[in-house]
């Protein structure tokens, strides 16, 4: 009684991710968790500038697109491959679908007993229009073995302990989910380039699955011939 929560007490000054609309409410800055108050969410198509920020590492910085490569390995695989973003764009035809991107954590400040984690509210969803290329028209030319059960992705945001060998988070989903049509590597985000926030160069998109499964800032994407044990998918 009579104490304001710190989060409340921050003036709006304080907040400098940068091209966010200034009423978005900071969750955490290490790393960035930066949600949407539901009375912005009023957009068919969600504004980059609205759209809700769900980090676990550090946003990676000096990003050179035109050196920037996917890596497709994984035991159900035949060899290991690399594209260059061009490649993607020049081999494979692109897609664009809007989706709705929403983090698993979405409406956690109502539970009670209190749940771990940040405090969302219901603003961890967004929907934007994203155009990439198919995962699956990818995976075809690559070559999948029969054994294959999941995809797990990579990323290049750093880790908050700043060890380059750890990954923040690598999850990933079962193959019916990575080659539906609608699960895109993509390139940008409502006919723009994707802002750094939300993951360019590059990005996964799944829609319809908790966010996470959509790993932002991509460099790899594993073929697994067993669930994928990336960091956060094993509890």
């Amino acid at each position: 009684a009579g104490l304001i929560p710190t989060l409340l007490d921050q003036p709006q000054s304080d907040f400098e991710l940068p091209g966010k609309h200034p009423d978005l409410v900071v969750l955490n800055d290490k790393p960035w968790n930066v949600e949407t108050p539901a009375h912005l969410l009023d957009d068919d198509i969600t504004p980059a500038d609205k759209f809700f920020v769900r980090n676990n590492g550090l946003v990676p910085e000096n990003i050179d697109v035109d050196t920037w490569e996917l890596t497709i390995d994984g035991e159900s695989i035949p060899e290991p491959i690399t594209f260059s973003i061009a490649q993607l764009k020049e081999l494979f035809k692109a897609y664009t679908y809007q989706l709705t991107i929403e983090c698993g954590g979405n409406g956690r400040a109502e539970f009670n007993p209190p749940a771990k984690g940040n405090q969302w509210t219901v603003g961890a969803v967004s929907c934007a229009t994203w155009t990439g290329v198919r995962l699956r028209d990818v995976l075809a030319d690559v070559g999948i073995k029969e054994n294959a059960v999941y995809i797990g992705y990579h990323a290049a945001d750093l880790h908050l302990s700043g060890d380059p060998d750890k990954e923040p988070i690598s999850r990933g989903a079962p193959m019916a989910k990575a080659l539906q049509d609608e699960t895109l590597l993509a390139f940008k985000m409502n006919g723009e380039d994707i802002p750094l926030a939300h993951g360019y160069p590059l990005r996964l998109i799944a829609g319809g699955w908790p966010a996470s499964v959509s790993g932002k800032w991509l460099t790899g994407i594993s073929v697994r011939d067993k669930v994928h044990d990336g960091t956060k998918m094993t509890g």
